[in-house]
């Protein structure tokens, strides 16, 4: 089989799109896994599938770089969009379908992807951790010194320490700067740090204004790049209007063989 695909990239966040509108792409997890595979395939942080439903402008199925279904892909939902609109699927504002249900999108002037997050309606807070899920699952801790941490190290300890290793969970390490929070990821299916992830900036974000009622907007930067995220914090952990912003990038396309 000749497959026809795209790579896209948010923040160093990399993806493999296919189009899948006339469902005819059926890939089996082993597949999957190759593709992504950085030395024996194209290589990627996960699978994307452009799919069609009825009443959205398009699907998201998101696969991680093992091959599982996987949970919301913030960084891959602003890269899907940018791949729907170059596919033709032209609109001021997108809804699209995903695993935790529908999402808006659009498309800044400054060629940044807007993406709306689901509502967040709890967060955990320990005594130097908070647990919380913005589609997917995240663990974030606040740090200092945050440019040498080992973070393949410490994020895989706890991810696969004895509450988390069955179902697993992003780890997300903070640290508080004079105008920004600077957040790196160990990446559950991934199973390594990523240069970026959205729903895990996005809990960053949120668990950053605990204390604090309202309208924020938090800048971020990654390893891949800045991005920002957009919320209202309606107190007793609970948080809505969530927009995830930063770049969909297009990288190259290709056809590969299986």
């Amino acid at each position: 089989m000749h497959l026809q695909f795209s790579k896209y990239q948010g923040t160093g966040n990399d993806f493999i799109i296919i189009d899948n509108r006339q469902g005819t792409i059926q890939l089996t997890t082993e597949q999957i896994a190759f593709l992504c595979d950085r030395k024996m395939g194209i290589g990627a942080d996960g699978l994307m599938l452009l799919g069609v439903a009825e009443g959205y402008d398009f699907s998201m199925t998101y696969y991680n770089a093992g091959g599982e279904l996987g949970t919301m892909c913030g960084n891959g939902g602003r890269c899907l969009t940018q791949y729907a609109f170059d596919c033709g699927i032209i609109k001021a504002q997108y809804l699209f379908l995903a695993v935790d249900g529908p999402h808006e999108s659009t498309i800044a002037a400054n060629g940044w992807v807007h993406l709306k997050m689901s509502d967040v309606n709890t967060v955990e807070q320990a005594d130097d951790f908070f647990v919380t899920n913005t589609g997917s699952p995240h663990y974030v801790q606040f740090v200092s010194g945050i440019k040498e941490l080992d973070v393949y190290a410490k994020g895989k300890a706890i991810r696969y320490n004895e509450r988390f290793t069955k179902e697993g969970v992003n780890v997300n390490f903070v640290e508080k700067q004079a105008d920004q929070l600077f957040v790196r990821t160990y990446e559950r299916g991934v199973e390594d740090e990523t240069l970026s992830c959205g729903t895990g900036v996005t809990a960053a974000a949120l668990v950053s204004t605990l204390d604090s009622i309202g309208t924020h907007t938090v800048n971020i930067e990654a390893l891949g790049g800045k991005l920002a995220v957009s919320f209202n914090n309606k107190g007793n952990n609970q948080f809505d209007n969530i927009w995830l912003m930063g770049p969909g990038t297009f990288v190259f396309k290709g056809t590969i063989s299986l």
